[in-house]
């Protein structure tokens, strides 16, 4: 106010909540997301059935795509949301741990923030939490020397990362598909070991049962063979990967060809059958056997070549001939006048197989194939979908052991370890900070109460028996959840990545750091539809598309 007058400077429609209010409504926002997806921890944790506007169904326990599915619209939620995003895309698992975590931090962040203590003093207190927890699991976890003899390990890896999925029954078949498959595409270059899986091919096909997925050394491609008179298959296939079209350049300008004599039409249409046959001829020439073409291939050029034995495949996708190329050592040539015996690719076997509906082509039997396939089968849609995003966390998992050599025992024992340890670290800080750093402590201790819960055990019992055996020094123990014992995880062969519950720790506690330092939202509505949108946030504080998480009352208008 300025001499009784008012001095607007946000535009109309605009909402601000500031202090207390907007640090409580971030809180409550992280926390039923948190709350959302904390049922389906672990081995015992349920499934979700997410329903979108159109009808369509994902029915799925995997903690990044339950939250990728959620229409949310609170910006601190979104903020959490993003912790989950970077985890899968990081580490490719522990993305519930990374949010249940996140939103236990930011509870427990509420609370001395209620108690008057500074925002920064526990922002402060938690990085310095977050920095010993990091040195507290490399101290604690098990290294291997050479991962790729060690596939027991791998498999045990992999096996712990299905626990937790509805696809659990074929746990085994799908831990082993991963493991063979990121053995296979490794790469070892100056004794660093990387895994590349976007080298792995993933294939949906439905029909008979899950227990018939397999792995193929090689790539399946979904086409056909051109021509009825080609071969349907080939042995010690000698291929070429042709970037180009193998038919009569057409002009990108108009032209007009004058004829006068009707024998000339034939001599024209003669030199275009010419030049398509010296392109098959050149071809041929190079002893390619198996033609696979990134774009259109002639009618003509289809004959030349079904009179010459070759196969032919065309308008393969750009993503599938670079893993043919990895897959067979051929190299894509974009003109046939470069095209070498040398630029062959070679494969065991190419064979067409009609699947259900579907015609497809094996390119498999490859020597050293730097790209495979995986084929998943199952009942329905829905099937082959969950089964697709447990291989995917499971191929995920082995890379980051193959990768950093290190693991660490399951079962909710390192955040065990962690609360202990952390515990002795906060009483050496002094002032509030070290009360931001208790406060991390005691959240890590969420996960194996979610645990406990989700299995239908005592958590507060477990928990105090698990904290206990830690206290004592026993620090590879976690909770066995189908037995309910407080157990030895790495006897049992509950092990995950290091790599996984680093980045878990790390992501949780940097979205709860910066939440926790936000004091002013300024939310600006745009002139068109604010009515019509203002109306639909109000009463579930912002939080569109997710209904059924009660008690969001206290979230109004944050949109």
């Amino acid at each position: 106010m300025m001499a009784g007058q008012p001095v607007i400077i946000l535009k109309e429609g605009t909402e601000r909540n500031t202090g207390k209010d907007a640090q409580k409504n971030n809180i409550m926002a992280a926390m039923a997301i948190a709350e959302a997806i904390k049922s389906t921890l672990g081995p015992k944790g349920m499934d979700k059935m997410l329903v979108d506007s159109l009808g369509d169904m994902v029915i799925t326990n995997d903690g990044a795509t339950i939250l990728e599915e959620l229409d949310v619209e609170h910006p601190a939620a979104k903020l959490i949301i993003q912790v989950s995003k970077s985890q899968d895309k990081v580490v490719g698992d522990g993305t519930t741990t990374a949010v249940i975590l996140a939103g236990e931090l930011l509870r427990l962040g509420g609370e001395l923030l209620e108690k008057k203590v500074h925002a920064t003093h526990i922002v402060s207190g938690y990085k310095k939490a977050s920095e010993e927890a990091q040195k507290i699991l490399e101290e604690m976890a098990k290294r291997i020397d050479e991962p790729k003899k060690e596939k027991d390990i791998l498999i045990k890896i992999a096996s712990t990362a299905l626990n937790s999925k509805s696809v659990s029954n074929a746990k085994e078949l799908i831990a082993n598909l991963a493991v063979d498959a990121a053995l296979s595409v490794l790469e070892e270059r100056d004794g660093k070991i990387t895994v590349d899986i976007d080298n792995v091919k993933i294939l949906q096909k439905q029909g008979k049962s899950l227990s018939e997925s397999r792995l193929i050394k090689g790539i399946v491609l979904d086409k056909e063979i051109l021509h009825p008179d080609m071969p349907r298959k080939i042995e010690n296939a000698k291929i070429a990967l042709i970037n180009r079209n193998l038919e009569i350049e057409k002009t990108e300008f108009d032209a007009e060809i004058r004829i006068n004599d009707p024998l000339s039409v034939q001599a024209f249409l003669d030199q275009e059958e010419k030049m398509i046959r010296e392109m098959v001829d050149k071809i041929a020439e190079t002893g390619a056997n198996v033609v696979i073409c990134q774009k259109g291939i002639d009618d003509l050029a289809q004959h030349f070549l079904a009179k010459k034995g070759i196969m032919a495949i065309r308008r393969v996708k750009k993503s599938d001939m670079e893993k043919l190329a990895k897959a067979t050592g051929a190299r894509i040539v974009s003109n046939l006048e470069d095209l070498t015996a040398d630029d062959l690719g070679e494969a065991g076997l190419i064979r067409a197989e009609k699947i259900g509906d579907d015609h497809y082509v094996f390119v498999e039997e490859c020597k050293n194939p730097q790209a495979v396939t995986v084929m998943l089968r199952g009942a329905s849609k829905y099937t082959t979908d969950e089964a697709e995003r447990a291989f995917v966390d499971a191929i995920s998992v082995v890379r980051d052991v193959l990768e950093d050599k290190a693991y660490l025992p399951g079962g909710g024992a390192p955040e065990a370890e962690l609360a202990v340890k952390l515990e002795e670290f906060a009483n050496k800080l002094s002032g509030k900070e070290g009360l931001a750093a208790k406060a991390f402590a005691e959240a890590l201790r969420v996960i194996p109460m979610t645990l406990a819960e989700n299995a239908g055990f005592d958590p507060i019992e477990k928990l105090t028996e698990l904290i206990s055996a830690h206290g004592k020094g026993q620090k590879y123990v976690g909770l066995n959840v189908f037995t309910g014992e407080i157990t030895d995880m790495t006897e049992i062969g509950v092990i995950e990545p290091l790599r996984v519950k680093k980045q878990a720790i790390k992501s949780a506690s940097e979205a709860a750091e910066m939440i926790l330092r936000i004091d002013d939202i300024i939310a600006i509505k745009s002139s068109e539809g604010d009515k019509g949108g203002q109306a639909g946030a109000a009463g579930m504080g912002g939080m569109g598309g997710m209904g059924g998480m009660g008690g969001m009352g206290g979230m109004p208008g944050m949109m």
